[in-house]
């Protein structure tokens, strides 16, 4: 998601500087009209605001720490907004750290997928201080249409988790009910059209809807990832004593997709693991 969200940024006149481990990604940079750094400490050293985006708290806490990363070549003042998906605990931490370097930090998870993404339309969950949220407004705008501050830092992730939550269950919905319509002998596009337009309607079967009805699961959010998400999400919910019933079955389900090799497709593949329950050879 983050070339996308680079070129959203140029298109809307920053000058950007991008540094990650894809090749392509920085040659995609370039002809965007990005400027490739060489190193994390190369891209930050000049930047008055920092983004981050990348897979999971291990690689925040790798890019962010050591002698190489964020918090030891930004300038002070500069901000640091960290828009990936990660445990609330490290947002908070990293906070901590950073404003010791007088590096101010906001936490701010997106929901949307690559398509969010592209369009611009990604909604932006915010943690952190409201100057600092007030000054990266014109920022997240740039990249999303619905931005909001929910809290001190980690309250961005912790929405975020909700979000995944959300989102997990609803495809896991959406699965049965594609192969449950499909077993009845019903019309299934027209099924999803006229699903799609009452109560049962919602932003996950638009926008997957294609996805059960072609069996086309090319990544936009892996399982991979909505794994980890439902990890983050199952912990912190047992920290603060949050019963998810319904939240723990599906993250088993997705679980048992990722250990059957479907790790890599996208999480509407949810599909298949009803299918293989139901009898049918996937």
């Amino acid at each position: 998601m983050g070339s996308p969200m680079s070129e959203n940024l140029i298109k809307a006149g920053y000058d950007v500087t991008g540094f990650t481990l894809e090749q392509e990604k920085l040659d995609r940079l370039a002809a965007a009209g990005g400027t490739v750094a060489g190193s994390v400490a190369e891209a930050v050293r000049n930047a008055d605001v920092i983004i981050t985006m990348v897979p999971a708290s291990p690689q925040v806490e790798a890019v962010a720490y050591g002698p190489d990363g964020v918090l030891e070549n930004a300038r002070p003042g500069a901000l640091l907004i960290d828009m990936s998906s990660i445990t609330p605990q490290t947002s908070i931490d990293l906070a901590a750290a950073a404003g010791d370097k007088g590096i101010r930090v906001l936490d701010a998870p997106v929901s949307g997928g690559e398509a969010g993404a592209i369009e611009a339309v990604l909604s932006i969950m915010v943690g952190g201080e409201q100057a600092d949220f007030d000054a990266a407004k014109p920022v997240f705008e740039a990249l999303g249409r619905t931005v909001v501050l929910c809290g001190p830092h980690g309250s961005g992730q912790t929405v975020k988790a909700a979000n995944q939550l959300i989102v997990a269950v609803n495809i896991q919905a959406c699965a049965e009910a594609v192969v449950f319509l499909e077993k009845s002998g019903v019309d299934l596009a027209a099924a999803l059209d006229v699903l799609g337009g009452g109560l049962a309607g919602s932003t996950v079967l638009t926008r997957k809807k294609d996805n059960f009805l072609n069996r086309d699961f090319k990544p936009g959010f892996r399982i991979d990832l909505h794994h980890k998400d439902m990890g983050i999400v199952t912990d912190a919910a047992r920290t603060v004593g949050a019963p998810l019933p319904v939240g723990a079955v599906v993250a088993q389900l997705v679980a048992s997709l990722r250990a059957q090799g479907d790790g890599d497709l996208d999480h509407s593949a949810l599909l298949r693991a009803v299918e293989r329950l139901s009898g049918a050879q996937v």
